[in-house]
């Protein structure tokens, strides 16, 4: 499943007609492809976000939203932990990981998946 955020809306992205062809949205469905099924179970859904500047990957785990942000530019990519609930600090997401974009998509799919993993974010 692919969502667009756009101006604060959220929307359901159909199939083939309304899907962004962009090289970011291209790689976002490349690595997904490559998810294990540890993570296709964790509903991993493509994330177009047009408020934020990124493209990326969304999984629901067991603590929460963690979303593989894939920038434009040649920023790293990053794996947030998006909370619930803003905490002491009034932060709304925590960077857990980053790494560069020198890897293919396998790999972004492997280092994603083991983290979440080893972290007891996926079982």
């Amino acid at each position: 499943m692919e969502i667009k955020i756009s101006d604060g809306i959220v929307r359901r992205v159909k199939g083939g007609t309304d899907a962004p062809m962009t090289g970011l949205a291209i790689q976002a469905r490349t690595i997904a492809n490559f998810l294990p099924l540890t993570c296709q179970r964790a509903g991993a859904s493509i994330v177009h976000n047009t408020d934020a500047n990124y493209t990326g990957i969304r999984f629901e785990t067991t603590a929460g939203a963690v979303v593989l942000e894939m920038p434009t530019g040649d920023r790293p990519y990053r794996l947030i932990h998006q909370l619930p609930e803003p905490d002491a600090l009034g932060r709304t997401e925590v960077e857990m990981r980053r790494f560069p974009q020198i890897y293919k998509p396998r790999g972004v799919a492997h280092i994603t998946a083991e983290f979440l993993t080893s972290r007891g974010f996926l079982k």
